[in-house]
């Protein structure tokens, strides 16, 4: 009764005939020299006793059998390298990652992000939830966080992937207008964008030596698109990240040298997702793209 030679035998085969020798072929499979010998020699055994390679001072030489093999064996590995590319489709990372950030990064900087990980993951859902509140990583609330203030829990994992600048910005439109202003004191006698309830970060900003209070702004609203709206529409001079400003040529950035907030920026999922192999995907692709954002949303040069 004769046995089929394994498919490995085959790739033996191929390596030995492609590198002329026992010992390189067993450096590209990752063998040893002598479980390569014994595969070409169960391979010949299995022929019939005839022989495969013969050797010479520059190596080991294929005889005529070992032609007559090969394209049965190239035609072996090709179908066996379709049959690894199907197995590895059908095993596409599939399922549903949710991803939380603030309103305003959600709104304009994660789209783009987000579509390049959906080309490259068609099998994995994306929820994207958008607060300017901390959703609760521990409970699950969501998968991977881009924040701007680190986490402190134990059991959160977090990578810091730089830093974003606010300041002050006008549309051309307000500019043409009103008179540029050169001073922080300045904005006294403009319609300021800013928020109904102050929120806490801003609590300790000054300007022109007072408090940020909600009386301080002409035009007040608590979401971020809605203030972004308004400052793209000329209404008047509001906060902006440099990085969001920059995709517009008409947001002029306004005294640069008397005012910038700047926050690190933080993406962060739960230690235990660190095993799942699409959140961590997920939470990869964010960092770099929050890298790069991040290299761009520094406050202009003088």
């Amino acid at each position: 009764m004769t046995t089929e030679p394994a498919w490995d035998y085959y790739r033996t085969f191929l390596s030995v005939l492609r590198n002329g020798s026992l010992s390189a072929a067993a450096r590209e499979l990752d063998l040893t020299q002598p479980t390569v010998g014994r595969q070409i020699a169960a391979l010949e055994k299995s022929l019939g006793g005839r022989a495969l390679f013969t050797r010479s001072p520059s190596g080991l030489l294929p005889t005529r059998t070992a032609h007559d093999l090969q394209p049965h064996a190239e035609t072996m590995a090709s179908a066996a390298s379709v049959m690894l590319r199907a197995s590895a489709g059908s095993n596409l990372m599939k399922g549903t990652v949710r991803i939380t950030a603030s309103v305003a990064i959600g709104t304009e900087v994660l789209p783009a992000a987000l579509r390049t990980f959906n080309v490259a993951h068609p099998g994995i859902t994306l929820e994207l939830t958008l607060s300017d509140l901390s959703v609760d990583l521990l409970k699950r609330d969501a998968d991977v966080a881009v924040r701007m203030v680190r986490p402190r829990q134990q059991a959160l994992f977090a990578k810091r992937v730089g830093r974003v600048a606010l300041g002050f910005h006008a549309h051309r439109q307000y500019l043409d207008r009103h008179p540029m202003p050169t001073r922080l004191e300045d904005l006294e006698h403009h319609l300021v964008i800013g928020f109904d309830q102050v929120p806490p970060y801003a609590r300790d900003i000054k300007i022109g030596g007072r408090p940020v209070t909600r009386e301080s702004f002409g035009f007040r609203t608590d979401n971020d698109s809605a203030q972004l709206a308004a400052l793209r529409a000329g209404i008047g001079i509001g906060v902006c990240q440099y990085g969001i400003a920059r995709r517009n040529s008409d947001l002029v950035p306004l005294l640069t040298r008397e005012f910038t907030l700047s926050f690190d920026m933080w993406v962060v999922m739960h230690e235990d997702q660190k095993k799942v192999e699409r959140v961590r995907a997920a939470f990869d692709h964010l960092a770099a793209a929050m890298s790069d954002y991040c290299a761009t949303a520094g406050p202009p040069k003088p």
